[in-house]
């Protein structure tokens, strides 16, 4: 299965470039070993995408209790938990 996400800039070009290849995501969509993450570039300063997408093949799928508020409401966090979600550049 191809999941579409958005994902900042400082993180795509790490994605991108190999240097990071774990993303932990909350747990509100269906995901599986063997599925395909396609990260879109979204600015989160001026609110648009940018054009750029990447593909990564999923790995590993685990669920996480992990309760980082950075990213995510606390309630949805309580809700759905998180992904942790390990990439490799297709």
């Amino acid at each position: 299965m191809e999941i579409k996400k958005k994902c900042w800039p400082e993180f795509f070009e790490k994605f991108c470039s190999g240097e990071r290849t774990l993303e932990l995501r909350l747990a509100d969509f269906d995901l599986k070993t063997g599925d395909t993450l396609v990260f879109e570039e979204y600015d989160p300063a001026t609110k648009q995408y940018t054009g750029r997408s990447a593909s990564f093949r999923c790995n590993k799928v685990e669920p996480s209790a992990q309760d980082p508020l950075r990213f995510y409401s606390a309630e949805d966090v309580r809700k759905h938990g998180f992904w942790l979600i390990e990439l490799e550049k297709e």
